[in-house]
C-alpha cells in the first residue's frame, strides 16, 4: 500500500440482509415482546419512589415516568426493528461478511479456513415465526459472529454452506520450524523488585485490604473507629490538623502498598526462568514457596505484547505477554500469558525478540523506534481532547457550578474555576500522549499495534494468526473519516484493535497485513 494513491477501496454493501418477515414481526410483536420487562421496570421505578418519596409522589411519578421510563419502553420497541433492519450477510467463496449494528456499524469478515464451528438456534419466539439465528465460532478464545433475523430456509442453507467449506478443507499445515533451538532466554534478577511497586495497585490493593478487614470487624459487631488506638491517633493527629492527618494516611497507605507489592512480587516471580522447550514452545517457571509452570505450545503461540503502563513507563520498566491460546478464559489467560515480570525496557525488547525469533521488529530505541509506526491521522487528536475534556474536567465542574448554586455557596463556584484551570492542561496532556501512542505497521510476518497512556501495549501478532477483520465506527468517527479495525485472532484478547485509523486507508491496510481475507468484498473508489 503506497501513500498518496489516487484510488481507495472500501467494503461494499452485502448482498443479503435481514428476513422480511423478520422486519415485520419486529414491528408488530415487539411491543408485546417488551411489555413484561418493560412494565416490571416502570412499576418497580414507581415503587420506589412511592416508598422514599411519599410526600413527593404527585410531582415525583410523572416525572420519572417521562423522564425514565417512557424512553426505556421506547428505546427497547425500537432498537430490535432498526437492529433487524442493517444487519446483512453474505457467504463468499472463501469468507462470510457480516454486518451489524445501529449506532456502532461492525462489519466482520471471516475466512472460512478459520471458522471451526457453526451452530442454528431457535427459540421460542424465533421458531413462532419461521426465524433463526446462525453463530458462528472461531475457537474458545475468539468472539463469534451472530447472523440475526435470518428466516428458517435461509438459516439452514447459510449452515450448510459452512459447514461444507470446513469438511472440505484440507487439515491445517503445521507451522514450519524456525530453526529455534531449546534453552533459558531470561533468568529473574533481585534488582527487578524496583519495579514492583510501580502499579495502581499499590494503593488499590491497600484499599481493598482495608476494605476487606472494615467489613469482616463490622460482621463481628466491632466498630473500628471505637477501637483505642483509632480514637489516640485521632485525638492526637487528626481533630486538630484534619489536612496533616488526611498527608500522614496517604503516606501509610502508600509503604503499606509498597511493602505489599513487594512482597507480592517476591512470592510470585521468585526465581523466575524462561525457558525455550525442543519443540518450540515457552516454559515459565517461578515461585517463592511453590513452583508454578507454565507451558505455551509453539503452534498456540500467536506473538508477543510489550506492556508499558503509566508508573512502570516513567520508571523505565515494561513487562511481556504472550499472545497465545489454550491459557484458559480471558480472565486466566491474562495472568498465566506473563512471560516477563515487570524489568527495564530493554530486558523486555531482548525477551520480545527472542520469542518472536525475529530482531528488530519491536526495535532497541524503545518501541519500534521513533517515526518507524504509522501514525493516526490528526483528527485522532481533537478527538481525544474533546473525549478527555468533555469526560474528564466538565463533568466535575458542572456538579460544582450547580451545587454552589443551589446551596448558595460561592465557594463551591472557586472550587469548580481551581478544577478547570487545574484539570484541563493534565487531561490535556494524557489526550496528547495517547495521541502519540497510537500506531501500526507491518514488520515481515508480524502485524504491530500500539495503543493507551495508562496502560500502554505493543503488540506484535503473527500475520498467519489474523483469523478476521471487524470494522467499528460511529457517527463522530465517520464524521471525522476515521473507523476502529480490529484483528481477530484466537488467542489472548481475541481481538486487537487499531484505533481511529484513516477510513480511506483501512480496508488497503487489512488487505495487505492479512491477504485474501477481505479481497472479494472490495470495490474501487476514488480517493
Amino acid at each position: 500500500m503506497e501513500k498518496g494513491s489516487s484510488c481507495a477501496a472500501r467494503l461494499r454493501a452485502p448482498r443479503h440482509s435481514a428476513d422480511p418477515r423478520a422486519r415485520a414481526w419486529w414491528t408488530a410483536r415487539a411491543l408485546l415482546t417488551v411489555s413484561g420487562p418493560a412494565g416490571l421496570v416502570a412499576a418497580t421505578l414507581l415503587t420506589l419512589c412511592f416508598l422514599f418519596f411519599p410526600g413527593a409522589a404527585s410531582w415525583l411519578v410523572p416525572l420519572v415516568t417521562g423522564v425514565l421510563v417512557a424512553p426505556a419502553v421506547a428505546y427497547a420497541v425500537v432498537m430490535p426493528v432498526r437492529r433487524c433492519r442493517t444487519h446483512g450477510w453474505e457467504l463468499g467463496e472463501s469468507a462470510l461478511y457480516a454486518v451489524s449494528g445501529w449506532y456502532g456499524r461492525r462489519r466482520r469478515i471471516v475466512p472460512l479456513a478459520r471458522v471451526e464451528s457453526v451452530a442454528l438456534r431457535r427459540g421460542p419466539l424465533l421458531r413462532r415465526y419461521g426465524l433463526a439465528v446462525v453463530v458462528v465460532g472461531m475457537g474458545p478464545d475468539a468472539d463469534a459472529v451472530r447472523i440475526t433475523g435470518v428466516s428458517e430456509t435461509a438459516a439452514r442453507r447459510l449452515t450448510a454452506g459452512i459447514e461444507g467449506a470446513i469438511a472440505g478443507r484440507e487439515a491445517a499445515v503445521s507451522r514450519a520450524e524456525d530453526g529455534r533451538g531449546a534453552g533459558i532466554l531470561a533468568v529473574g534478577r533481585a534488582g527487578w523488585l524496583r519495579y514492583a511497586p510501580l502499579t495502581f495497585w499499590v494503593w488499590g490493593g491497600v484499599l481493598v485490604a482495608g476494605g476487606t478487614t472494615w467489613r469482616v470487624l463490622n460482621a463481628f459487631g466491632v466498630k473500628p473507629w471505637r477501637i483505642g488506638i483509632v480514637r489516640r491517633l485521632w485525638a492526637g493527629y487528626g481533630a486538630g490538623a484534619p489536612w496533616l492527618a488526611a498527608l500522614l494516611g496517604l503516606a501509610v497507605v502508600t509503604l503499606l502498598g509498597v511493602a505489599g507489592a513487594l512482597a507480592v512480587h517476591a512470592a510470585t516471580w521468585w526465581r523466575y526462568r524462561l525457558e525455550r522447550t525442543p519443540s518450540g514452545g515457552l516454559d515459565v517457571r517461578r515461585g517463592l514457596f511453590a513452583t508454578s509452570v507454565v507451558s505455551i505450545d509453539a503452534d498456540r503461540l500467536c506473538g508477543v505484547a510489550l506492556r508499558e503502563p503509566l508508573l512502570l513507563r516513567a520508571g523505565g520498566g515494561a513487562s511481556v505477554r504472550a499472545v497465545a491460546g489454550g491459557l484458559g478464559d480471558r480472565e486466566r489467560n491474562r495472568k498465566r500469558s506473563v512471560v516477563l515480570p515487570p524489568a527495564p525496557r530493554a530486558e523486555a525488547l531482548r525477551v520480545c525478540a527472542e520469542v518472536l525469533g525475529t530482531d528488530g521488529v519491536l526495535g532497541t530505541d524503545g518501541v519500534l523506534g521513533a517515526g518507524a509506526l504509522r501514525p493516526a491521522p490528526r483528527v485522532a487528536l481533537r478527538r481525544r481532547l474533546v473525549w478527555a475534556l468533555g469526560w474528564g474536567v466538565l463533568p466535575v465542574a458542572l456538579v460544582l457550578v450547580a451545587l454552589g448554586w443551589l446551596l448558595e455557596l460561592p465557594v463551591l463556584l472557586w472550587c469548580a474555576a481551581g478544577w478547570v484551570a487545574v484539570a484541563s492542561p493534565m487531561v490535556c496532556a494524557l489526550a496528547r500522549d495517547a495521541y502519540r501512542a497510537l500506531g501500526y505497521a507491518v514488520r515481515g510476518r508480524h502485524l504491530v499495534v500500539r495503543s493507551g497512556t495508562f496502560g500502554r501495549e505493543t503488540v506484535a501478532l503473527e500475520r498467519s494468526s489474523v483469523q478476521g477483520w471487524t470494522f467499528t465506527d460511529t457517527p463522530f468517527a465517520s464524521r471525522a473519516d476515521v473507523v476502529t479495525v480490529t484483528a481477530i485472532v484466537a488467542a489472548g484478547e481475541g481481538g486487537y484493535r487499531i484505533r481511529d485509523m484513516s477510513a480511506t486507508e483501512a480496508v488497503q491496510f487489512a488487505e495487505y497485513a492479512a491477504p485474501g481475507i477481505v479481497r472479494e468484498f472490495l470495490i474501487q473508489t476514488s480517493a
